[in-house]
């Protein structure tokens, strides 16, 4: 997957999530919209939707599973996801990963 796949893939998950979101807490569609942190706007089931919506589009895009979390991820704030270009990164990384044999 390459970068401009994993960002439309976040942004569609972005679209989902902000669908149920009042409009003071949705997420910008910008790369550098935070999303862990004290300027994020989700809450953490906002937080949690966004992350599985993002990899059921993912095991869509690439047929292959891909897991996002891992131990301390959330609670890094310079870690994956601090805003939407590392998170689109981070999906890259794994989706080429998952896909090596």
């Amino acid at each position: 997957m390459h970068r401009d796949q994993a960002l439309a893939i976040v942004y569609g998950a972005i679209d989902a999530v902000n669908r149920q979101q009042p409009a003071a807490q949705r997420l910008p569609k910008s790369p550098d919209a935070i999303i862990v942190g004290p300027s994020g706007r989700l809450d953490s089931l906002g937080i949690v939707n966004l992350i599985l919506a993002i990899e059921e589009r993912a095991l869509d895009a690439i047929g292959e599973p891909v897991r996002l979390l891992d131990e301390g991820s959330l609670i890094d704030e310079d870690g994956p996801f601090r805003n939407v270009e590392s998170l689109a990164r981070l999906l890259e990384t794994l989706s080429t990963i998952s896909k090596k044999p």
